[in-house]
């Protein structure tokens, strides 16, 4: 068996993140985690010490990516980093990781990754480190402090798990219930981070819109006061948040979005399908109308909200007729942009085991023909912005000299020349083209913020 040399104290880390924005934040909590105990990150193309996979199980073929990515780990004199799996994979599969790649130093699920600096020296001293528990108390209280941000946008988790058991969902298994973050301890990091330089935050919760909690007055809030609060910080100028449920759309929820500037008019609202019998029986909570009642009202408080959404083909027993009910509330809708995918049988999960599971060839093509109608409304509505005057955030530099990308105030990207301006600053700009994925714009009236 390869193996990591116990003498040497990892110096350096790599942390490799896949999947949901969840697992970004993640990532980065850990990486400010070791940095605190001294380590820093591996500089690109160099090797780590300490090599960090943090796992997503969301489709089928996740699990064994997982060990593919491990076994390319060994070099070729035999030695190899220490290795830990950390997410949802190490949280579904346990200590089975080790037994099937017995080059796996560590295993630590999502709940439990503060643990990571004592699971390294349990590795270290060549002790089993397999931390998978989810624990009532929050691991938040014992990450440390935000630090500097890189770039002027940042993802802030305000709840984590989910109690919607969808059937199809492997998530309350790995991510454990519902669990709001405390109205302060979100505030504080928020500041924390408007102080780093960050000035757009994106809210983070498998069922992002459940948040509820108290403000530091005691009286109870949901995440609409929550974002009224975070709205009060001057240097944040913008704030969104993923993923919601159609059920947690609040009457105070959507009158933010009306009232408040600061709240971004983009909404991700998965449906997943838009048949009513499919998603009872994807245990979805909601019915084809009431969705599109809350799209109603949605864009009556918001009339220009740019809308994304999931949809899932091919769920067990959906008929040709069925998905045609997708295809229909996909065109009344009009959705700016929206992920789909083609149903993906997870173990544990109800739908694993139901009748009328769906040939590979029958979802392929209608998942061809579903992402076909999204593209077209995708480009119509990106068409639709050009001669548009709006502000966008300078995120990153383009790839040609003196360009860079940033978003709309709709999700999109729009890539402008401009040497004067910088990262960070929010730059009035005029959309003169669209592609079917991103903007080009000109700067007209230049503010920096």
């Amino acid at each position: 068996m390869n193996r990591y040399d116990a003498q040497k104290t990892p110096a350096t880390f790599h942390v490799k993140s896949f999947g949901c924005q969840m697992n970004v934040y993640d990532g980065e909590r850990m990486a400010e985690m070791l940095g605190e105990r001294g380590m820093t990150a591996a500089a690109e193309g160099v090797e780590a010490d300490l090599v960090i996979l943090n796992t997503c199980h969301i489709r089928e073929k996740a699990v064994d990516k997982v060990y593919s990515d491990i076994g390319r780990m060994i070099r070729e004199d035999g030695s190899r980093p220490m290795i830990a799996v950390a997410g949802c994979v190490a949280q579904a599969e346990g200590g089975e990781i080790q037994r099937r790649a017995r080059n796996v130093d560590i295993v630590v699920g999502p709940q439990a990754y503060h643990r990571l600096p004592d699971l390294i020296d349990q590795a270290r001293r060549g002790e089993q480190a397999v931390d998978t528990d989810m624990p009532l108390a929050s691991k938040f209280g014992a990450l440390p402090a935000r630090t500097k941000q890189a770039r002027p946008t940042a993802f802030l988790t305000i709840m984590e798990g989910c109690d919607k058991f969808c059937t199809y969902c492997v998530v309350p298994y790995t991510r454990g219930a519902e669990i709001s973050r405390s109205w302060s301890a979100i505030l504080d990091e928020a500041k924390a981070l408007v102080d780093g330089g960050v000035r757009e935050i994106t809210l983070l919760g498998q069922n992002v819109n459940a948040w509820t909690g108290e403000d530091d007055k005691g009286r109870a809030q949901g995440m609409d006061g929550l974002v009224r609060e975070l709205a009060r910080i001057d240097a944040l100028k913008r704030i969104r948040y993923t993923t919601s449920h159609p059920n947690d759309m609040s009457d105070g929820l959507i009158a933010a979005h009306g009232d408040e500037p600061k709240l971004m008019p983009f909404l991700h609202l998965p449906v997943q399908s838009g048949n009513d019998r499919v998603l009872k029986a994807m245990n979805r909570s909601h019915s084809a109308d009431s969705y599109l009642r809350i799209i109603d009202r949605v864009r009556a408080a918001r009339p220009d909200i740019a809308l994304s959404g999931d949809f899932i083909v091919g769920f067990p027993g959906e008929t040709e007729a069925e998905f045609e009910d997708t295809l229909r509330i996909v065109e009344q809708v009009r959705y700016a942009q929206c992920y789909s995918f083609k149903y993906s049988s997870r173990p544990g999960t109800p739908a694993a085991d139901m009748d009328g599971q769906i040939a590979a060839e029958v979802m392929d093509e209608r998942l061809a023909r579903l992402q076909a109608l999204i593209n077209r409304h995708q480009v119509e509505f990106n068409a639709a912005t050009v001669g548009r005057r709006t502000d966008i955030l300078l995120e990153r530099k383009g790839r040609h000299p003196g360009q860079l990308i940033g978003k709309t105030p709709w999700l999109q990207s729009v890539h402008v020349t401009a040497p004067e301006l910088s990262i960070g600053d929010m730059a009035e700009v005029d959309i003169i083209s669209a592609g079917p994925n991103s903007l080009a714009g000109q700067p007209s009236r230049r503010k920096a913020a």
